[in-house]
């Protein structure tokens, strides 16, 4: 076996064999798909576990890995011209290569060939906890009906979600519809290159109608895992990731539970207030029976 390709029979767990992979094949990029054939789940799970265990979903951390190997190759005694490591590393003009590389080190590529050492990558994603508590068995939930608004998102503008609530809510009608609970929905994106759809709705009665211009979701009955979480009253979007990031990354994969191909959901009780701290919400995993 060529010492570049990783031995995926390895006793390593599923998502490290994918990352194996993609690690020996930066420059052809394999597709998601099959990375999350070799890490046993569907392309949406695979994007949402990868992204909580390594800190970026399969394409940026691929970007990151091209970039830092782009990197090396510019501080070798004869390094290739801007325009052919552009090619390389997997973009189409010296300027979007110019542009990727100065965020991810803070200078050019020019100027860090010419720099006394090396700079660091990215700044890591600073550590926050929160406290999260697993119920000890799936719980069947459901059936649901919600009608809200919807937007795909990636790694890199996931922080706009906050901003889609506002727009939901600043639609006629909508605040006389959210008596009870509110949901956020994450499903599988159609779009390429996105993460997840992402949709910010309210929960409507059974035959009520959904207020002008927003998508229902009708969602059957069926088994999830459920988390609680208490929030402290600071930014909300980003304990939120916090607990993505331990749901999908640690508690998940530590379950031995089989992920079902539904959404899963964050439920907001009525009357929530981000801002208040001490106040419970709940993320549904839906699982198999």
């Amino acid at each position: 076996m060529d010492d570049a390709t990783p031995d995926l029979t390895n006793p390593v767990d599923p998502l490290e064999r994918a990352r194996l992979r993609l690690d020996a094949a930066l420059e052809s990029g394999p597709a998601v798909s099959e990375l999350a054939r070799i890490a046993s789940l569907s392309t949406y799970h695979f994007i949402r576990q990868f992204s909580a265990r390594y800190g970026a979903s399969p394409m940026a951390y691929g970007r990151a890995r091209r970039l830092e190997a782009a990197a090396h190759r510019l501080r070798a005694p004869d390094p290739p011209r801007l325009i052919d490591l552009a090619f390389d590393t997997g973009f189409d003009t010296q300027e979007g290569f110019t542009r990727a590389f100065q965020r991810a080190f803070g200078v050019t590529p020019g100027r860090y060939r010419r720099s006394a050492s090396l700079m660091p990558m990215e700044t890591p994603m600073p550590a926050l906890t929160v406290p999260l508590v697993q119920s000890d068995v799936p719980r069947v939930l459901g059936p649901l009906r919600i009608s809200g608004l919807a937007e795909d998102f990636t790694e890199a503008n996931k922080a706009g979600i906050p901003a889609l609530w506002g727009k939901l809510f600043a639609r006629p009608g909508v605040a006389e519809a959210a008596g009870g609970r509110t949901f956020g929905v994450c499903r599988a994106s159609p779009t390429e290159g996105c993460d997840l759809c992402y949709l910010a709705g309210v929960e409507l009665a059974a035959g009520a109608a959904p207020p002008e211009g927003l998508e229902l979701i009708e969602l059957p009955a069926r088994p999830y895992a459920v988390f609680t979480m208490e929030i402290d009253g600071g930014d909300l979007h980003q304990q939120m990731q916090a607990a993505a990031r331990a749901i999908w990354g640690e508690l998940l994969p530590a379950s031995g539970l089989g992920l079902a191909q539904a959404p899963d959901l964050e439920v907001y009780p009525a009357g929530f207030e981000p801002g208040r701290a001490g106040q419970a919400l709940e993320w549904w995993i839906p699982v198999l029976a």
